[in-house]
């Protein structure tokens, strides 16, 4: 049985371009394979701990695997929780809104939180390697201009959105990412726009 952790980043629910394409996809999913689970983690409405001093203490015990208790403990079993959702998943699918041409903080935030040595990926000292067995993701990017080559606001200089993602998700071991990218959200093209990718999105369903 084939198990989906579908990340939502954006607070707008049902007026989310991410959230609606993904949701695109994952109905057809779904038709295609009705025994398939789908884990929806909502960085908005999960109770995410804050990454303080707590936190910090307890990220550098548990890379040393030294004991710990109190605030400590407690933080270290609910980050450890938000990694075993990545390790159960089979596939990600993940709706990244731009903002300020990046991401949304609360999506860093569950990064800052699961992404542990020894959870995710691993460090002798010289060299990381990825802990996650997950084979396959899809990330649906939107965002509110089209930046083209050939305009005043070119990727090279204002993407900060696509690169991070994708280092993210091969750095803790996702091979294949596939994107689709939704623009000129801000404009009348939205609607047409959310309509091409979640086409796109279905037919991807098929082979994911």
């Amino acid at each position: 049985m084939l198990h989906i952790l579908n990340i939502e980043s954006s607070p707008r629910s049902g007026k989310s371009a991410s959230i609606a394409v993904a949701d695109a996809f994952l109905a057809a999913y779904r038709k295609r394979d009705p025994k398939v689970t789908i884990d929806t983690l909502n960085v908005w409405e999960e109770d995410l701990p804050e990454f303080d001093a707590e936190a910090i203490g307890a990220k550098y015990k548990g890379a040393a695997n030294e004991g710990m208790e109190g605030a400590e403990a407690e933080i270290w079993q609910r980050i450890k929780a938000l990694a075993q959702r990545f390790h159960k998943a089979d596939r990600i699918v993940l709706g990244v809104p731009m903002w300020n041409f990046a991401y949304p903080y609360k999506l860093k935030q569950l990064i800052d939180l699961a992404c542990q040595r020894n959870l995710l990926f691993s460090f002798d000292g010289r060299t990381f390697g990825p802990l996650l067995e997950t084979r396959r993701a899809l990330v649906i990017y939107t965002r509110g201009q089209a930046y083209d080559d050939n305009s005043p606001i070119p990727p090279a200089q204002f993407d900060h959105q696509t690169g991070y993602i994708d280092f993210w998700l091969r750095f803790i071991g996702v091979k294949d990412i596939q994107t689709l990218v939704v623009e000129s959200t801000w404009s009348d093209k939205e609607a047409e726009g959310i309509r091409c990718a979640s086409e796109e999105a279905r037919s991807l369903a098929s082979i994911f």
